[in-house]
């Protein structure tokens, strides 16, 4: 989060120590504040990506799980009439697993996008943050 610290002008180059000290422990303590706040929303983020992934990935189960019930229908068709029959019920179980793989893929992804669940960008933020301490205490 750098540059959102607001400082104070200097209007005296002779502060005490203590008012320092004291000046740099309330902008570090507002920094960590922001921080936190910014990795409990980045986490969220990735909490809600995982869990539409993980309902896509169940989902594309469920219906898998339907599809190998048509394509056992479809079996049974198949041996006890003719062509049509078995035929139409092959083609729906087939469309049952294009949606499943579908669901799959779209879920993966999903899931992919959320991990590592670590707030990528906080922690960028705080490793600038803390560049720019350094910079400024080696002045």
């Amino acid at each position: 989060m750098t540059g959102t610290m607001h400082t104070r002008p200097v209007h005296d180059e002779h502060h005490s120590v203590g008012a320092l000290v004291g000046q740099a422990t309330e902008q570090l303590s507002r920094l960590v504040r922001q921080e936190v706040a910014l990795a409990k929303l980045e986490l969220a983020e990735k909490g809600r990506r995982a869990g539409r992934g993980g309902g896509m990935l169940g989902a594309a189960g469920a219906i898998a799980y339907v599809g190998l019930f048509a394509l056992a229908g479809t079996a049974a068709a198949a041996l006890s009439l003719v062509l049509p029959v078995w035929a139409a019920a092959l083609i729906v179980a087939a469309v049952l697993f294009a949606v499943a793989g579908l669901l799959a893929m779209t879920g993966r992804a999903q899931l992919r996008r959320a991990t590592p669940p670590k707030p990528e960008q906080t922690l960028g933020s705080v490793r600038a943050d803390m560049e720019e301490i350094r910079e400024r205490a080696h002045r």
